[in-house]
């Protein structure tokens, strides 16, 4: 039996919406498409039943699965177009759970997701990436979260109006400082993926509930600024957060080899080692990065559990794939 997966992040629902978005978002963006081979196969990116991208319903059956979909923001929006791009491609995914007669819920709560992963089928979980919409208007945040998104981050690469990625060293704006009051407020997960340093700094002065990196690797094993620092993964293991690892090439190894099983367990390995066996989960960034060969989509995960299973055993890997993102939700739940 596979193990159950609970993915903290993929961009899958942005290129399923991408050939939607109103015309002068798409204009500012300067992308017509969002991954590759779209242009030439539309219709194969349009469903989340089926489709030619790294994730789908069709491609996880088989394994229970709970799937956070990231609305992801881009840089180039301001933070009235980022409202309006955040209710377009959530109301996309919210639509075509709804198409997949029966073959997928969505969920708003640990037990909800919980029931879905019981059920077998596939669950799909609203977060936020780069939430830049929450400077426009903070009341957002009240909003999104009864409207079931669980989890948002305040950046991406760039600087932002509530925070800054490792393009700047910029640290949290009072906006990003009254945002993260506000989500852990309305109960809203608070995401530290792409956070530069001093914003990360500034997380941890702040925050009273436990935070999450949905998508980032060992910045030990691999030195990619986008990845963590030792002291950044145990201030989240500290605080009762959690790591999803990401499957980004770049961030797995700095040679531009595809990685290898061995690659990715490294960086396992390294977390294991400094004591985060309960904050280890999985943030596969899928259809929003290159990914290993052996990790190509979806019908990869029942061999990869085999290699994980292996390699770390039955406990660690059912930790990995599900448990600890789960303890995470409730502990957030709980304040």
């Amino acid at each position: 039996m596979p193990h159950p997966v609970f993915d903290l992040h993929c961009d899958t629902a942005d290129r399923l919406s991408w050939h939607t978005l109103p015309a002068d978002i798409r204009a500012t963006c300067k992308m017509d498409y969002y991954g590759p081979e779209d242009e030439a196969d539309p219709a194969g990116c349009e469903r989340l039943a089926r489709n030619h991208c790294h994730l789908s319903i069709e491609a996880t059956a088989g394994t229970p699965w709970a799937q956070c979909m990231a609305c992801f923001v881009p840089d180039q929006l301001d933070p009235e177009q980022a409202a309006r791009f955040g209710d377009h491609v959530l109301g996309y995914v919210e639509r075509e759970v709804a198409a997949g007669a029966g073959a997928a819920r969505l969920a708003s709560s640990v037990d909800e997701i919980r029931a879905g992963l019981a059920a077998g089928g596939f669950v799909a979980v609203r977060t936020i990436e780069n939430a830049r919409m929450f400077a426009a208007d903070p009341g957002l945040i009240e909003r999104l979260a009864r409207r079931g998104v669980v989890m948002a981050s305040l950046s991406w690469n760039a600087s932002g109006p509530l925070a800054s990625g490792h393009d700047s060293h910029d640290g949290l704006t009072p906006a990003g400082v009254e945002a993260i009051s506000l989500m852990e407020r309305a109960g809203m997960a608070l995401d530290v993926s792409h956070l530069n340093d001093e914003c990360f700094a500034d997380v941890c002065a702040r925050a009273t509930r436990p935070f999450a990196a949905s998508h980032s690797n060992s910045r030990a094993v691999c030195g990619h600024p986008r990845n963590l620092t030792d002291d950044q993964f145990c201030a989240i293991c500290e605080r009762g957060g959690v790591v999803g690892l990401n499957y980004c090439r770049d961030f797995i190894r700095e040679d531009g080899v595809d990685p290898d099983f061995d690659d990715v367990a490294a960086h396992v390995e390294h977390w294991l080692d400094l004591g985060g066996e309960d904050a280890v989960a999985l943030g596969s960034d899928y259809d929003g990065t290159d990914v290993p060969g052996f990790l190509d989509g979806a019908r990869s995960m029942p061999a990869f559990q085999e290699m994980l299973e292996r390699r770390f055993g039955e406990t660690v890997t059912a930790k990995l794939c599900a448990g600890n993102a789960l303890a995470f939700l409730e502990r957030v739940e709980r304040g």
